[in-house]
């Protein structure tokens, strides 16, 4: 089997891509000298790597198993440049790291506080729903993954970081903002409005619920804090939010955390990854940088 290191890129950018054009793009190369290279590569292997249904492509068991393997090799190597770089005192190097979607909040500083260290580095950024940073997770996509709920069925390097404290928010002008603590037997009235199922901040509010043998009549399922918080302020509920989703503040454009008996909810942000992972020189310095600046902030 003769496959090319080139070839292999390419592979893994189809792979990721899911277009012939998009990963033609990606290595700098025409769609269809592109098309030539995937040829031989399923000829080289000797199989059917992937499938175009329609107009949609899709990887075939083999095909996964390369581009996975594709991965691997991608990421060893990006891991030893970046070994001889920091050998010649330079730092460069493309960081990849995935976070759940509350984590915008705060993220963005601290790698751009990091950007600032290592002006030559390029980073990716994906912000997602919980569900997504998982998938990414379990493929091993990215250097490093931020998330309040790590799933439990995987083993994992996992390092929690920082508070992620649950609120309860209400309009500024409801009552129950102006008191100083109101039982959750109060909200049996009232109508909530939550995170989508399976999101971090969902999954700690519904053990909590279920802990208190408490129902919440739910009117809305939101995909986003700033959704919760404009539904909210509009009157038509009750939210439960992270505190990082109000910039750490009691009040925020016409919402206010309510002292709710129970609330906040503790809960954590990691720092996880797959274990055994081998980290770029890269990555693990923007980790101890993370790590350096919460702590300096407590």
């Amino acid at each position: 089997m003769n496959v090319s290191f080139r070839q292999l890129r390419l592979f893994l950018a189809l792979a990721e891509t899911g277009s012939v054009s998009a990963a033609a793009k990606v290595m700098h190369v025409t769609q269809p000298t592109a098309s030539m290279q995937l040829k031989d590569i399923s000829e080289s292997v000797g199989l059917p790597l992937y499938e175009l249904v329609g107009k949609k492509l899709y990887m075939t068991e083999v095909g996964q198993e390369l581009a996975q393997t594709a991965r691997a090799v991608a990421q060893t190597w990006d891991a030893f440049e970046q070994n001889v770089d920091a050998a010649k005192g330079l730092s460069r190097g493309k960081l990849r790291v995935a976070v759940v979607s509350t984590a915008k909040y705060f993220m963005p500083h601290l790698i751009g506080s990091f950007c600032k260290q290592h002006p030559a580095i390029d980073v990716s950024l994906e912000i997602l729903n919980r569900d997504g940073v998982v998938q990414r997770l379990r493929d091993n996509l990215d250097d490093l993954y931020i998330m309040s709920m790590p799933p439990k069925d995987m083993d994992l390097g996992d390092e929690a970081f920082m508070p992620n404290p649950i609120v309860v928010i209400a309009p500024t002008s409801d009552p129950l903002a102006k008191r100083s603590s109101v039982t959750l037997h109060e909200l049996a009235e009232r109508r909530f409005i939550l995170r989508e199922k399976g999101s971090g901040t969902r999954m700690a509010a519904d053990q909590f619920f279920r802990s208190m043998k408490f129902r919440p009549d739910v009117r809305l399922e939101l995909g986003s804090n700033e959704a919760i918080k404009e539904s909210v302020a509009g009157g038509l509920g009750v939210g439960v939010v992270s505190r990082h989703a109000l910039h750490g503040h009691q009040k925020e454009n016409g919402v206010s955390v309510i002292d709710v008996q129970g609330f906040p909810l503790p809960s954590a942000w990691h720092i996880v990854y797959p274990a055994g992972k081998k980290f770029s020189p890269l990555a693990l310095a923007f980790k101890q940088h993370v790590l350096k600046q919460i702590s300096r902030r407590k």
